[in-house]
C-alpha cells in the first residue's frame, strides 16, 4: 500500500483529518521534561530509602549527626549503592539509545519529525509505566534499568530533543537559530524548574508513588500532542526503510565527506566542546542530589526540590543573558562567558558544606547555559537543510555518550572519593571545562564565522 502512487492532493487531505492543528514543538518539550525531572530526583531519594530499608539504616539525618564528617559506614554503603545503580540505569538506556536515538533521528530527515516525536514520547511513557510498577508494587530495582532500556528502544529524550531541535532549524534562519534553540532549551528549563519545586513538596506529602503518576498522564498528553498537533516542518515526507545503514551512513558522512563549503574540522571540534560540556553537566547532576542528601548537608526532600529547580533557573537566566549579550558580543564570547560562570559554581559546590553556599554555587551558574544553543546552532549552520535530521541525531549520540561517561566518572569517582574530598568530582568537572573554552576561542580566532560560508543568501 506504501507503495502505492497516490494522487497530488491525497496526502494533504489526510493529514487534515489527522492533525488537530499546526502547532509547535515546544508543548511536547515542555511535558516530557516536565514528566522526567518529576522522576529524576524522586527516583534516586527512593533507591535510598529501599537501600536504607535493606540495609538496617534508619536513614535519619539530624542536625547534630550532620556536624559529625566521620559518616556512618551503613550510609555510605547506601551511598555508594545509590550511585552504582544510577550508572546502571544510564549505562543501559546508553547502550540501546546509542543505536537506536541516531537511526532514528536520519529516519526523521525523510519521514518527517512527528514519527520521532511519538516513538520518543512513547518510551518515555513505558518507562513511567515501569517506576510505577517498582514503586507500588515494592519490585526489585534492577527493574528501573529496564525501564530505561524500553525508553531507549523508542528514541529516549535524546531523540526526543534531536527531532525537536531539527525541527526549529528547518524553519528559522541562521540569524535567529541561536535564539530560537534557546528559546527551545528555556521551555526545557520551565519545565524541569516547575516539577523540581512540586516534586520535593509532593513527596513529603504523599510519598513517592502519585508523582510517578503525574509522570505517566503529561507523557500521554505528549504523545497525544505529537501525534495529532504537532506541525510538521519537513516540507515533503517520503516513505523510506527504518532498518537500513544508510541512516547511520549518512551521519558519519557528515564528518568524513569532503566538501568545499562545509568545515569537518569545525564539525569534530564543535561536537567535542558540547561532549565535554554535556559529560560535566550530566556528571555533576547525577551526584547532586545524593551529594545533597548526604552529610554534612543532609538535605530533605523539600531543599532537594529547591535545589532541583534552582539546577532548572540557568534554562531561563541564560536565555535572558543571551538575548541581552548578543546586542554587544558575538556568540562565541557569549559562550566563553557561561564557561567561566561554570567553572566557578563547579569549584563552589566543591567546598559546600553549609545550605547558603551550596546556593552561592547554583547561583555562579546563572549564565552556565548559554553554550549549548551557541553550539547547536553553530553546528546547524555548517551543514544544509537536508542533513538536519542527521546533526542533531550525531548530536543526540554525542549527548548520549557524553550521559555515559558522566556517569561512568562521576558516580565511580564520588564513592571512592568520599573518604578523602566529598567534592572532588566537581573540582574534575571545573577543570575539564577549560577544554571547550579552548576550544572554542581556537576555533573562533581561526575562522570567526565558517557557520555563514554556507549560506551566504540566509537573511
Amino acid at each position: 500500500m506504501e507503495g502505492r502512487a497516490s494522487p497530488p492532493g491525497e496526502p494533504r487531505s489526510r493529514t487534515a483529518v489527522a492533525v488537530l492543528f499546526r502547532g509547535p514543538v515546544e508543548p511536547v518539550v515542555f511535558l516530557a521534561n516536565f514528566a522526567l525531572v518529576l522522576q529524576g530526583p524522586l527516583t534516586t531519594q527512593y533507591l535510598w530509602h529501599r537501600f536504607s530499608l535493606d540495609l538496617g539504616y534508619n536513614g535519619t539525618r539530624e542536625r547534630g549527626d550532620c556536624g559529625n564528617h566521620s559518616a556512618n559506614p551503613i550510609m555510605k554503603e547506601v551511598e555508594t549503592l545509590t550511585s552504582h545503580w544510577t550508572l546502571y540505569m544510564n549505562l543501559g538506556g546508553f547502550l540501546v539509545g546509542l543505536f537506536w536515538s541516531t537511526l532514528l533521528g536520519a529516519w526523521s530527515d525523510c519521514v518527517g519529525r512527528r514519527p520521532l516525536l511519538v516513538l520518543a514520547s512513547l518510551g518515555l511513557l513505558l518507562q513511567a509505566v515501569v517506576s510505577i510498577f517498582v514503586v507500588q508494587l515494592q519490585l526489585h530495582v534492577g527493574y528501573f534499568v529496564l525501564g530505561r532500556i524500553l525508553c531507549a528502544l523508542f528514541g529516549d529524550f535524546n531523540g526526543l530533543l534531536a527531532a525537536s531541535f531539527a525541527s526549529v532549524a528547518d524553519v528559522s534562519s541562521s540569524r535567529h537559530r541561536t535564539i530560537r534553540i534557546a528559546l527551545l532549551e528555556a521551555c526545557i528549563g520551565v519545565a524541569g524548574m516547575l516539577a523540581s519545586l512540586l516534586g520535593g513538596h509532593w513527596l513529603r506529602a504523599q510519598g513517592y508513588a502519585n508523582p510517578f503518576w503525574l509522570a505517566l498522564a503529561l507523557l500521554i498528553f505528549a504523545t497525544l500532542y505529537a501525534a495529532f498537533c504537532f506541525g510538521e516542518t519537513v516540507k515533503e515526507p517520503k516513505s523510506t526503510r527504518l532498518f537500513t545503514l544508510s541512516h547511520h551512513r549518512s551521519i558519519v558522512q557528515l564528518y568524513v565527506t569532503s566538501a568545499p563549503e562545509k568545515s569537518r574540522k569545525h564539525l569534530a571540534l564543535y561536537s567535542l566542546a558540547i561532549f565535554v560540556v554535556i559529560t560535566v553537566h550530566f556528571g555533576a547532576q547525577d551526584i547532586l542530589t545524593l551529594y545533597e542528601l548526604s552529610t554534612p548537608l543532609c538535605w530533605d526532600s523539600k531543599l532537594i526540590g529547591y535545589g532541583s529547580a534552582a539546577q532548572q533557573l540557568p534554562y531561563i537566566t541564560s536565555l535572558l543573558g543571551l538575548r541581552l549579550l548578543q546586542f554587544c558580543l558575538a556568540d562565541s564570547w557569549v559562550a566563553e562567558i557561561g564557561l567561566a560562570f561554570n567553572i566557578l559554581g563547579m569549584v563552589v559546590f566543591a567546598f559546600a558544606t553549609i545550605t547558603p553556599l551550596m546556593f552561592t554555587g547554583y547561583a555562579l551558574l546563572f549564565l552556565s547555559l548559554v553554550i549549548t544553543p551557541v553550539i547547536r546552532a553553530k553546528l546547524s549552520k555548517l551543514v544544509s537543510k537536508t542533513e538536519h535530521g542527521a546533526l542533531f541525531s550525531a548530536v543526540a549520540c554525542v549527548n548520549s555518550l557524553g550521559m555515559l561517561v558522566a556517569s561512568g566518572i562521576f558516580n565511580s569517582l564520588y564513592p571512592a572519593t568520599l573518604n578523602f574530598m566529598k567534592g572532588f568530582p566537581f573540582l574534575l568537572g571545573a577543570g575539564l571545562l577549560f577544554i571547550p573554552a579552548i576550544l572554542i576561542g581556537l576555533l573562533e580566532r581561526s575562522n570567526p564565522h565558517p557557520e555563514f560560508q554556507q549560506f551566504p543568501q540566509s537573511p
